[in-house]
């Protein structure tokens, strides 16, 4: 429906002024629109498939997904997930019954679709799955994690980009064309706009169009005056949600490949987003056993003396604690022989079942006990002549299993040797070879 006189005429945000008129206006997302592109031959082709446009927001899921439905000519029906329910959903396929039957085709889109639960996206399939509706939803959410398998197999999902710089400067360059003047920035404040968008298309051009309403006068600005004429927002961070997980798993990796630096920005980047640093801190202690290991058993310590330390002062100053161990671990030698060690052992556990220890190991407190061999035999190692008696410590009837195998770094390099040597005791004594005459040292 065209708008009406006094609509045409009412105030309208820079951000909807500048909204793209054809796919080719659309900046930062041609890896899917250009004309050799997946949308793009779609467009050429005249022939839509069902889509999830999956992106953050600012990108412009609504404005690809109106500009589809026009270089299609499909009839665009919007629907916002937040606000609809099943009941807006027959409307619309009932509506878009009858256009079908009349020759035209329907654009359903619907935005947040990641917030309709399994029944609510199981109601629409039918009508995907015979062409009544073309469907394209809108998700700032992994849809793999939101969104029903049976809907997936039916709609192609492609991944919207966060707009880089270049992408940025296109459209602060169409705002000032729109209002007729350069903003009032210095270079340094104009990449501190594009910063404070933070890949943010939507979001940008709001910041433009308070700064281009400041007086005709005003000077250019710097970056500290810039921010205290615009509104600021938080990161881009649900705790709840992918971006969570994606940001602990480069704090992970980045420790896991000994980068400090790296580390670092993603654990400020948690907590500026409004990360509980209490989960930081316990993946921290899960990833002093798991990733480094004996290769420096004081990781451990460290990270629990982080956790101590937090929990006795709070934030912020807490927090300096949480930092010092990430740096900490990120410098620490690595090694999964633990991990590694662990995993073997429960293996072995599981395939060898309630065998008994032998009873030379077991411990023997009553008479009865002692005169069914319980503890016989058994040899005290500290007061062996080498400290170290080569006893059996398996089953009986399960074979002398390795399942530690230390690496040749940081701590766990002298824990090998002591290994080694005690191998060739334990050989020794039970007569299958000599000793070498080396020690653990």
């Amino acid at each position: 429906m065209a708008p009406t006189l006094f609509e045409a005429q009412a105030p309208r945000p820079l951000a909807d002024r500048l909204r793209p008129q054809t796919l080719a206006d659309v900046v930062g997302q041609d890896h899917l629109l250009a004309p050799t592109a997946p949308i793009g031959r779609m467009v050429a082709a005249h022939r839509l498939a069902s889509m999830v446009l999956w992106g953050p927001p600012g990108c412009g899921k609504t404005t690809i997904a109106r500009l589809l439905a026009d270089q299609t000519d499909l009839e665009f029906e919007p629907l916002s997930a937040v606000f609809s329910g099943v009941a807006d959903l027959r409307k619309i396929f009932e509506t878009a019954k009858r256009r079908r039957e009349a020759g035209r085709g329907t654009l359903l889109f619907i935005d947040e679709i990641h917030r309709f639960n399994r029944a609510q996206q199981d109601s629409f399939l039918p009508y995907v799955e015979d062409g009544t509706v073309v469907l394209i939803g809108a998700t700032t959410e992994n849809p793999s994690f939101e969104l029903n398998g049976a809907l997936l197999s039916r709609a192609q999902v492609f991944i919207l980009k966060r707009l880089d710089q270049a992408a940025l400067d296109i459209l602060v360059a169409r705002a000032e064309a729109m209002v007729g003047h350069a903003l009032p920035l210095d270079e340094d404040a104009r990449h501190a706009l594009l910063a404070m968008a933070d890949g943010d298309g939507r979001y940008l051009l709001n910041l433009a169009e308070e700064v281009a309403l400041l007086p005709a006068d005003t000077a250019p600005l710097d970056p500290k005056r810039l921010a205290s004429q615009v509104q600021h927002r938080a990161p881009l961070y649900d705790k709840a949600q992918e971006s969570h997980y994606n940001l602990i798993s480069a704090l992970h990796k980045s420790l896991r490949g000994s980068d400090p630096d790296a580390a670092l920005y993603w654990f400020a980047r948690m907590l500026t987003g409004g990360e509980d640093p209490l989960y930081v801190v316990r993946r921290l202690v899960r990833f002093a056993s798991e990733d480094i290991g004996m290769a420096d058993p004081n990781a451990l310590v460290q990270a629990m003396m982080a956790w101590d330390a937090y929990e006795r002062l709070g934030s912020p100053e807490g927090e300096l604690a949480i930092a010092q161990c990430v740096v900490y671990l990120g410098t620490a030698p690595k090694s999964v022989a633990v991990y590694k060690a662990q995993g073997a052992a429960m293996r072995a556990a599981k395939k060898t079942g309630s065998l008994m220890p032998p009873m030379h190991i077991l411990n023997a407190p009553t008479k009865m006990m002692r005169e069914h061999g319980y503890g016989a035999g058994y040899a005290y190692d500290p007061d062996t002549e080498d400290g170290f008696s080569g006893q059996n410590y398996f089953p009986d009837g399960m074979a002398r299993e390795e399942f530690y195998h230390p690496v040749d770094r940081g701590f766990e390099r002298d824990i090998r040797k002591r290994l080694d040597y005690w191998d060739k005791l334990r050989r020794r004594k039970a007569g299958e070879g000599p000793a070498t005459g080396e020690d653990e040292r």
